[in-house]
């Protein structure tokens, strides 16, 4: 079986940055350690961590520490949550990916000339809701084509468009061209800044995943399920290759996934730790 591996495949650099911040802390006997939300969207890893101690909580709970570390995850927050953090006098790192904090200011500095924030991007996304925290005003969050097509301006606002760091590039450009269509055909969008905020990491595994699944018989696409990165290379690779799998570990592998293949691709999202693909990729060659 030949297996093709994307380079791209792994952890990002912001999330590795997060992952390695908190296994500092543990090693320096840092205690108690609390992330705000799973430090990243990969189930083995968040595991491992509860092992050590480190303990998941959301933002309500803050309300309820006295002590501890509080790392703010990849992902980003919104302001209050700092305010919050800094109020109750609670000690915290930072460990936002430096491309969500670019939104962040961008969003803050529009929003505070009074211009229109459109986000494209998934609103129960945890990047989304910590990015519209940052908004001192009007904001409109949208993903797909009907609310692009449904989006009506405000005369005379400016608008000032920016994305989610994973989103689908190649279906941000189709939101973009429909919205920047409404300037010409009403002649309402007076200004209409984009912003392409997509992280140059995601674009690349994006591109990658979608030759090597144009050419192999069976795609894997490696991920823990909440990942929305992960869930993008899935379903831009079925578009190339019908005979796509989205799978965590090689627990999920299964011999009716390689009938009649050859020729086997893999990737896998940004927080996939690089001995899960490892394992998946010998596992592949060994048992198929």
């Amino acid at each position: 079986m030949e297996v093709k591996t994307a380079k791209t495949a792994g952890f990002c650099f912001g999330v590795k940055r997060a992952v390695d911040k908190v296994y500092e802390l543990i090693a320096s006997g840092e205690s108690p350690i609390y992330t705000l939300g799973p430090i990243i969207h990969n189930e083995e890893v968040v595991s491992d961590l509860e092992k050590k101690g480190v303990q998941v909580i959301s933002g309500e709970d803050l309300a309820h520490l006295e002590s501890g570390t509080v790392v703010i995850r990849s992902h980003g927050v919104g302001k209050s949550v700092y305010d919050e953090l800094k109020e109750r006098g609670l000690s915290y790192v930072d460990v936002t990916c430096p491309f969500v904090l670019k939104i962040h200011r961008i969003v803050e500095r529009e929003s505070e000339k009074g211009n229109h924030i459109i986000i494209v991007g998934d609103a129960s996304h945890p990047e989304v809701q910590g990015i519209c925290g940052w908004v001192k005003g009007s904001y409109t969050v949208m993903k797909t084509v009907p609310e692009a097509e449904e989006f009506i301006p405000e005369p005379g606002k400016e608008v000032c468009v920016v994305s989610q760091t994973t989103f689908n590039y190649n279906k941000f450009k189709e939101l973009v061209e429909i919205l920047v269509k409404k300037r010409y055909d009403n002649n309402v969008l007076d200004i209409f800044n984009v912003l392409n905020t997509i992280c140059n990491a995601t674009e690349e595994r994006q591109k990658e995943a979608k030759t090597i699944a144009g050419e192999v018989d069976t795609m894997l696409v490696i991920g823990g399920r909440h990942s929305s990165n992960t869930q993008k290379l899935f379903e831009i690779c079925k578009k190339e290759c019908g005979n796509t799998y989205y799978i965590q570990t090689p627990v999920d592998l299964d011999s009716e996934m390689f009938q009649c293949s050859s020729y086997v691709g893999i990737t896998a999202g940004a927080s996939t730790p690089k001995k899960i693909i490892e394992e998946v990729q010998e596992h592949v060659r060994i048992k198929f």
